[in-house]
């Protein structure tokens, strides 16, 4: 079997056209043609502009955990977390682990959103006791943690960086404390780019307030040949990505004539359906908190890579009659830096939608363009 396989580590697909995709490895380019391609493009971090989150000293929660997993090290001596979602507490808890000094963890959910989500979260019943068992941790060893806060501002300067956070409470209560790190993340996002440029169809979950690629639960796109799994089509977790890979491979295996055994793929479904229910669980346990781009100062930073204002986004909105992704990033730029829009892209969109008085789904998704990464 080991023959028949062609593994290429350290290679980057950054494009694919019709029946090939486009690597790049060692500085040299190569087309590699495809019958059947299954894309696992894994997910990156969901943000929420704040003020000041342009200064050093902010990293997104996976970030953070690069630094702490792949180089040992602390984004910080004195660390805030904040935003909302298991990766928060995970990251948190990996880092008390470490031996940091965790500020606080500030959550921008409710205790009332995760009551309320609880029957779903029941469908997985071991990862919730994990998760509970993190904030229990954390507050055994003393760590602030806070429900409901809406960040105010990144505290600091472009010549020092991070020095506090500040955030309001449920009562509108504004509170301040001294870091010198944040990590900040709410939830993830799939990473889309490879299933746009298949031409792969999209759909708005009115829940998540997010387009994903249209998927069945077996792996199948709505492009005959292309196949979606793992974090890339439905954040699903670790366990989930794999549940979700077998599906596609015996569907790939299936569509090209070969045999499979149906009561495992009926097995895998059942799996899927119930991680699916848990999923639904976690949006619903820690939204997305899109209220808080609607107020978000017009001097606050939405594109960190290209340095435009809410103010200036909310202009060419206004002024200019931008009420549409695409629109909008022509007129201001916003989303054409070197993330291509993958941390201000949803943000920068309810910016948008708050601005024109139009429902976010209208606003639409910024299309993906190749070199992506």
């Amino acid at each position: 079997m080991r023959n028949q396989l062609d593994y290429r580590s350290e290679t980057l697909a950054w494009n694919l056209t019709n029946g090939a995709l486009h690597l790049v490895r060692d500085k040299v380019a190569s087309t590699l043609p495809y019958d059947a391609l299954v894309i696992c493009s894994g997910a990156t971090d969901r943000l929420m502009p704040v003020m000041g989150w342009q200064y050093a000293g902010t990293f997104s929660l996976g970030a953070a955990q690069i630094a702490l997993k792949s180089q040992a090290c602390s984004i910080g001596r004195q660390v805030v977390f904040m935003g909302t979602g298991p990766l928060l507490y995970l990251v948190a808890m990996q880092y008390l682990k470490a031996g940091t000094n965790i500020a606080a963890v500030l959550d921008s959910s409710r205790l009332r959103h995760q009551f309320a989500a609880l029957p779903k979260l029941l469908a997985r019943p071991a990862l919730l006791r994990n998760g509970l068992g993190f904030i229990s941790a954390l507050r055994r060893a003393g760590v602030a943690v806070l429900s409901g806060v809406e960040p105010a501002e990144i505290l600091g300067s472009a010549e020092d960086g991070v020095s506090g956070i500040a955030w309001r409470d449920a009562h509108g209560k504004r509170h301040e404390l001294a870091c010198d790190a944040l990590a900040m993340g709410y939830h993830l996002r799939p990473e889309t780019q490879l299933a746009d440029l298949a031409r792969c169809a999209f759909r708005f979950d009115a829940q998540a307030r997010q387009w994903f690629p249209e998927v069945s639960i077996e792996g199948r796109s709505s492009v005959p040949g292309i196949y979606l799994a793992g974090d890339g089509a439905r954040i699903l977790g670790a366990d989930g990505a794999e549940n979700a890979g077998r599906l596609a491979a015996l569907s790939l295996l299936s569509d090209l004539g070969y045999p499979i055994v149906a009561s495992r793929v009926e097995q895998l479904r059942r799996t899927q359906m119930q991680m699916e229910r848990f999923r639904r669980g976690l949006v619903q346990a820690f939204p997305w908190p899109h209220e808080q781009a609607a107020r978000l100062p017009d001097e606050a930073i939405v594109c960190r890579c290209e340095s435009i204002s809410a103010g200036e986004l909310r202009r060419v909105v206004c002024e200019m009659g931008a009420a549409e992704s695409n629109r909008a990033k022509a007129f201001s730029r916003v989303g054409m830096g070197r993330c291509q829009g993958r941390y201000c892209g949803q943000a920068g969109a309810e910016v948008i939608a708050a601005a024109s008085g139009v429902p976010i789904e209208l606003v639409g998704r910024l299309r993906g363009q190749a070199p992506v990464k």
